[in-house]
């Protein structure tokens, strides 16, 4: 008789946990081991949120039993277990050695560290494309192909197309792609929105919080109270809730921002979408159903669905097609430290200290508070873009570097130079005002264009659009602005740029700003 096959490692990720995730469909339950494992140098790369450690670790936990009762072999190492190698790669090596075995099945990983890790070990390892996305790298790279700019837009309307959503045809539902136009109004408060499930921790997930308490405390953020779903029907709850009660105003006020509601109509899914307890395809497939059931309208289905199939598979492309080193980039040569408000030191402007404090307490904010407080700000004052890119991978609970480093990088920071935004996301305290509450509170007054108390955004917008003058000038997009600064009065402009580079001064001093 032929001897038994060796047993292949298959290795299962913390934000692979799908039950048909590429490596599981590609294995054998009665032969292959299936390779999970907490370790150090996931939790510390960068010093990931509390909160983030502690949802992953539990998810991981339930995720590696479901794998059992479904009958595969799981060889899992907790943190604490002490024959864990405390890598990726060394749990592996670990496991070949035992098991006699020299194949490892891995879907592909979301971060080029991890990717280049694999190929360095001294075993056969196979990557397999993971098909949980709608548009795989390869389909992206043959899109992008020849193309002078790269423009989610027109990408989103191919996926329209491709996929069917919210579609007659080839004709877009309603005659028009995109209502981002229509979804742009502040927000008021209301006692009356219902909050978004919140879900006690049980024995395991206790166990995890105190291994979390213990060994990453000293990480920024809070780890309690921890309410975060760590399974799929937990998941499943959340999406049903958003369906129901907040999808159908989402899109007037997805760009909203409120003190005492750091959540609004927001769907809180991305972090069970990134670590695989959600599909992509079922979320967007949730919310064309509602559509279709008159109880979402088009503008809210279009503006949520445009998220997910449009700019999430937008980013994940654009990452895979730049490349290692695109993390690193920097045309704008920004160099300052990110400052120690970041970390929850004290600042005068309003609108950071809770955009930063919601992120201390909930490993969460929305797309317009990083996009148009912190990283708007971190953009204007000049900070190195590499630590702003590690900051928003260390503190959100939704951060995985193929989805995050293009986010800060590209859209957020300008430092790709334009391969995700046509101009840079910057504004004056205008923006923050006119969508949110934080101004009113502000020891800032966001009306002054100068003087003692007059708006940090104010004062940084002119001050980085003067100084990058040569590179944006001439940008279709921005030519009107420079004309509005060039018609102020010369006096003006010198106090302007005089009193940023005084803020910049106390920035770098350390003083509270």
């Amino acid at each position: 008789m032929p001897e038994p096959a060796a047993p292949r490692l298959i290795l299962v990720l913390g934000d692979q946990l799908t039950p048909d995730i590429a490596a599981l469909k590609a294995g054998d339950p009665a032969r292959d081991l299936v390779v999970m494992a907490e370790v150090m140098t996931e939790a510390t790369y960068v010093r990931h949120h509390p909160k983030k450690i502690a949802f992953l670790f539990a998810a991981m936990r339930r995720h590696a039993e479901a794998l059992r009762r479904a009958g595969w072999r799981v060889a899992y190492a907790r943190l604490d277990d002490p024959d864990n190698a405390q890598s990726i790669p060394g749990e592996l090596l670990r496991h070949a050695g035992a098991e006699g075995a020299q194949t490892v099945l891995a879907t592909e990983p979301g971060e080029w560290r991890l990717i280049q890790a694999l190929q360095a070990l001294p075993l056969e390892v196979t990557i397999l494309p993971d098909d949980r996305f709608f548009c795989s790298g390869a389909e992206f790279a043959r899109w992008a192909e020849g193309r002078k700019a790269l423009r989610m837009e027109w990408f989103y309307r191919e996926m329209r197309r491709r996929t069917g959503y919210l579609m007659a045809g080839r004709e877009p539902v309603g005659g028009r792609w995109n209502y981002d136009s229509e979804n742009r109004k502040p927000a008021a408060p209301d006692l009356f929105r219902q909050a978004p499930p919140r879900f006690d921790a049980d024995a395991l997930t206790e166990e995890v919080l105190d291994l979390v308490e213990a060994r990453f405390g000293d990480h920024f953020g809070d780890l309690r109270p921890f309410t975060h779903a760590t399974d799929r029907a937990g998941a499943l709850r959340l999406l049903r809730h958003f369906i129901d009660h907040a999808l159908p105003e989402f899109g007037p006020y997805q760009d909203a921002m409120l003190s005492d509601d750091g959540v609004l109509n927001h769907s809180l899914l991305s972090p069970y979408i990134n670590a695989g307890l959600l599909s992509a395809r079922e979320v967007c497939d949730a919310a064309q159903a509602a559509f279709d059931a008159g109880r979402v309208p088009i503008q809210s289905a279009e503006g949520f669905i445009r998220q997910i199939l449009g700019w999430r598979e937008f980013v994940r492309g654009v990452y895979f097609l730049e490349g290692p080193d695109y993390p690193r980039r920097n045309v704008l040569r920004h160099d300052r430290a990110l400052p120690p408000l970041y970390w929850g030191a004290p600042t005068r402007m309003n609108c950071l200290a809770h955009a930063v404090r919601q992120t201390q307490q909930t490993a969460h904010a929305h797309h317009i508070q990083r996009l148009m407080v912190t990283g708007n700000f971190a953009l204007l004052a000049g900070v190195d873009p590499h630590q702003v890119h590690e900051w928003y991978l260390e503190v959100y609970d939704d951060a995985y570097e193929w989805v995050e480093a293009p986010n800060t990088v590209g859209m957020s920071q300008f430092a790709d130079g334009g391969v995700v935004g046509s101009k840079p996301y910057v504004s004056s305290g205008a923006y923050i005002d006119r969508m949110s509450d934080y101004c009113g509170a502000c020891h800032y007054r966001v009306k002054d264009r100068s003087g003692p108390r007059a708006c940090p955004f104010n004062l940084l917008y002119w001050a980085f659009l003067d100084r990058h003058r040569d590179r944006f000038a001439a940008n279709p997009r921005m030519a009107q602005i420079y004309r509005n600064w060039d018609r102020m009065e010369a006096g003006h402009r010198t106090t302007v740029l005089a009193e940023a580079g005084a803020f910049l001064a106390r920035l770098d001093a350390g003083e509270p700003v």
